[in-house]
């Protein structure tokens, strides 16, 4: 029998809707739990936070689009977080956490033994937070750190927070994903990005959807990916002022790249398996969309598919 999910989007949930959540929160019979866009009273929140923390199934937790909207349900979630121990993937995007909030979150955010992926794209966060959220992405694989990173669309970091995570992301020993999509970054901080992807021994892919570059950027890019060797396989640079002939060179690169680390793998007699290129699509964007749609509910205990999109086993 397969770890079942419960996904609920947009919708008002009541006391009894609360309480089979949690029932099967401490039951272990949930391995993802979603309730993005949900309203529910603070006392069900912390229901459901104490839920999370004595679940040892759950392995995928999304309060998306403002479920988490006060600092008191931040220090809530914080205790349920530093008591859970299985949880890997956790979305958060669309809260208003602030500074203040993921100041409250980081403890137990970067000290949990089995979080590999974070989503904070849309929760207004500054330079406070992003210094932070570095300290999650260390520089050796001693320490437990993120292998996917979503930051969009979170306008308040300045030059001197992106330089302080390009740093980060450079030395990082784990981080695979990094979303920064919806950003007003410029070509200054793309440069700073590209010197950190050539740094990188890890990073696979780069969202840098909509975040104001231009030919500069893509030709700084085009240069590390042509004449460097680089662990990258997706760029992602939709939305800017790029030529699109820039942009499937670029692509094209990045995809021989791929091509020739198989051939090196099957030539030294092993099977080098198939890397899945994600369909990137801007959670700032899609996020809106999906909620502008009729609240649904989707709960099967036993018998649920375990999506695993931005999820890392």
């Amino acid at each position: 029998m397969l770890p079942g999910s419960i996904q609920i989007t947009g919708e008002a949930l009541s006391g009894a809707e609360i309480k089979d959540i949690c029932d099967s929160l401490k039951e272990n019979s949930v391995r993802l739990l979603s309730v993005r866009g949900c309203q529910l009273s603070d006392r069900d929140f912390g229901r459901v936070c104490r839920g999370v923390a004595e679940s040892h199934s759950l392995a995928q937790l999304n309060l998306n689009l403002g479920v988490v909207s006060t600092i008191g349900r931040t220090k809530q979630l914080a205790d349920a977080l530093k008591a859970n121990r299985s949880l890997q993937t956790l979305f958060l995007h669309g809260s208003p956490l602030l500074d203040a909030g993921l100041v409250t979150l980081n403890g137990a955010l970067s000290t949990h033994p089995s979080l590999v992926s974070l989503d904070l794209g849309d929760c207004m966060l500054g330079d406070e937070a992003v210094r932070l959220i570095c300290g999650m992405l260390p520089p050796d694989g001693a320490k437990s750190g993120l292998k996917e990173l979503t930051l969009s669309a979170n306008p308040a970091v300045s030059t001197q927070g992106w330089a302080r995570l390009a740093i980060a992301v450079a030395h990082s020993s784990q981080l695979r994903v990094l979303n920064l999509d919806y950003n007003p970054l410029g070509d200054h901080i793309a440069g700073m990005l590209a010197v950190a992807v050539a740094s990188s021994r890890t990073l696979e892919v780069l969202d840098l959807e909509g975040t104001g570059l231009t030919n500069q950027s893509a030709q700084v890019f085009l240069d590390m990916v042509e004449n460097y060797p680089t662990s990258l396989r997706v760029l992602v640079l939709a939305e800017n002022d790029i030529s699109p002939e820039l942009q499937q060179q670029i692509s094209d690169l990045l995809s021989e790249g791929e091509e020739e680390e198989d051939k090196d793998g099957e030539a030294r007699g092993r099977s080098v398996p198939p890397r899945e290129k994600p369909a990137w699509v801007p959670h700032s964007i899609t996020a809106s969309k999906r909620l502008g749609q009729k609240g649904s509910t989707e709960i099967d205990i036993t018998h649920a598919l375990f999506r695993r999109d931005h999820f890392y086993l």
